[in-house]
């Protein structure tokens, strides 16, 4: 017989259970070297850059990307960076309708001031999951190429050589030299399989013709650390897990991946907005005067 003093035993669902460890989504140190101060060199380098084949006047970028992730804002982003203000000549959708707000495909040229810069931006329709939905795989690839010509509407049957928007035989100054795509932190975790696939294709046959691609990856600020202080950025944990899964996912290497905060709700140019476009904007330039380079050689 137990002794009067002796106590139940507390039931296992009620006892009291240790408090789960929180993780730590600030690192110690930066996990990516970067120069906050290299704004003025960065600008002068860019305003400076010349294609490196002198019969192409004007390098050509095309940008693909999930609807909503913000590819005209990334390039009206770049724009406003060399302008020193707001700047809206890409139009952007400010509605959550789901849908894609560019229809056809246009070429945006980057200013500063009155003088056009080297580099022309060709903005296409989002990507969509569903086969028939959003901007056509053969579509983005035929752009990439210099066979589809600005003005064109996407529709739900890819263009053909029969079509008016089609150019059989383009030349070099109508080529893109570099593919981004442009990648949502917030939602690229929760993106469906196909529309993965659809890039997964993409990436497969342009790699093919040696055409480079690189990640941005846009709403940065949307983890606490960084909305709090853009500075923060390469010292996220989450940001860096968050580019690793598009490096898993899409097949880019993380050199080539750059995470940005595009303008929003900004009335005024920023110093730490800008020079991460700015050195975004530097390496798929260089990557598509390597590509220009290659292409003039053969």
């Amino acid at each position: 017989m137990g002794s009067s003093e002796s106590k139940p035993a507390e039931p296992e669902d009620l006892a009291p259970k240790p408090a789960a460890p929180v993780q730590k989504q600030e690192l110690d140190k930066p996990w990516r070297s970067f120069k906050w101060d290299n704004i003025s060199e960065l600008k002068r380098s860019l305003e400076k850059f010349t294609p490196s084949d002198p019969n192409v006047k004007d390098i050509k970028i095309l940008v693909a990307g999930q609807i909503g992730a913000g590819k005209s804002s990334f390039i009206n982003s770049i724009n406003n960076a060399f302008q020193g203000r707001i700047t809206s000549a890409a139009l952007v959708n400010s509605s959550s309708c789901g849908k894609s707000f560019t229809t056809k495909l246009k070429g945006y040229r980057i200013r500063k001031g009155k003088v056009t810069l080297p580099f022309v931006f060709r903005d296409i329709m989002g990507l969509e999951p569903d086969v028939l939905a959003g901007s056509q795989t053969e579509d983005i690839i035929n752009a990439l190429f210099g066979h589809v010509k600005d003005g064109y509407e996407f529709k739900t049957n890819p263009l053909t050589h029969k079509d008016q928007h089609y150019t059989s035989d383009p030349s070099l100054s109508e080529q893109a030299f570099c593919l981004v795509y442009v990648i949502a932190a917030d939602t690229f975790q929760l993106a469906d399989d196909k529309l993965i696939d659809k890039l997964k294709i993409i990436r497969q046959r342009i790699s093919d013709g040696g055409i480079p691609q690189v990640i941005v990856m846009t709403k940065v600020d949307e983890c606490t650390l960084v909305k709090n202080d853009l500075r923060k950025i390469y010292y996220s944990k989450k940001i860096k897990e968050k580019m690793q899964m598009c490096s898993d996912k899409v097949g880019v290497p993380m050199n080539n991946i750059f995470p940005v905060k595009n303008y929003h709700d900004e009335i005024d140019t920023e110093d730490d907005i800008d020079v991460l476009i700015l050195k975004a904007l530097e390496q798929i330039v260089n990557l598509a005067d390597d590509r220009l380079i290659e292409n003039s050689d053969i």
